[in-house]
């Protein structure tokens, strides 16, 4: 079982919901309301990509494939997972774990998924700050256009760190402050690449920046070395 012993759940149409010491489900603010998930990839595709990103949304796919659609087998923990778009880059034989604030978001991810025929996915509503589940359990993780979203960047990696085997990969895309018109708000709390970098490997973490060009996007893996 992936899931601390523990953690209690609750199974909600395919989504799993935490509970309380009340036995009360957890809530949490999304970003974008709950009633409004519906729009998420139209604002992704038509809003935030080319306006905020500077960015081609069809090359952050390509990316994403040729660094990812390789995977076969593997448990894979993504972070933020939103919609379920890695339909669009992950194989269907893995072992597809999901995490995300927003359970409107995962219900549009738990249809993606299921139309897409992936038949080994379970998706969390759950904070990535304070995540659910055993230690050392996962093989890859996966967070894209999302880190500057989480409250405690430190943490995370914490958790990260504590829920990926040794030797596992992380795969990030995020938007860089020192590539960002001054004009352009993005919300969240951006990091330069070097600190990224700092502070990946402060718990690690071997960083590796990739070579891609993508407006202001930096994609970069994180391998973990267990001390």
């Amino acid at each position: 079982m992936k899931v601390k012993e523990t953690i209690k759940i609750v199974n909600r149409k395919d989504v799993f919901f935490l509970l309380d010491n009340n036995n009360k489900i957890k809530k949490f603010k999304p970003w974008l309301g709950d009633m409004f998930s519906f729009l998420y990839d139209r604002i992704m595709e038509k809003s935030i990509f080319p306006k905020k990103f500077s960015a081609s949304i069809s090359k952050h796919y390509e990316i994403l494939n040729s660094e990812l659609n390789h995977i076969r087998n593997a448990n894979i923990l993504e972070l933020a997972c939103g919609s379920g778009d890695a339909v669009k880059f992950l194989n269907s034989d893995i072992f597809f774990t999901g995490v995300d604030i927003s359970k409107g978001l995962l219900k549009i991810a738990n249809k993606n998924f299921h139309q897409n025929k992936f038949s080994n996915t379970e998706l969390f509503v759950a904070d990535v700050c304070d995540l659910p589940f055993q230690n050392d359990y996962f093989d890859y993780g996966i967070c894209n256009l999302s880190l500057n979203f989480f409250k405690n960047i430190d943490k995370f990696i914490f958790e990260l760190r504590r829920v990926l085997k040794n030797n596992a990969s992380f795969f990030c895309s995020i938007p860089l402050p020192e590539k960002k018109n001054p004009r352009v708000k993005i919300h969240g709390l951006l990091y330069t690449k070097e600190k990224l970098k700092e502070k990946f490997q402060n718990q690690n973490f071997v960083f590796e920046e990739l070579p891609y060009e993508n407006g202001i996007l930096l994609y970069f893996k994180a391998r973990l070395e267990k001390l």
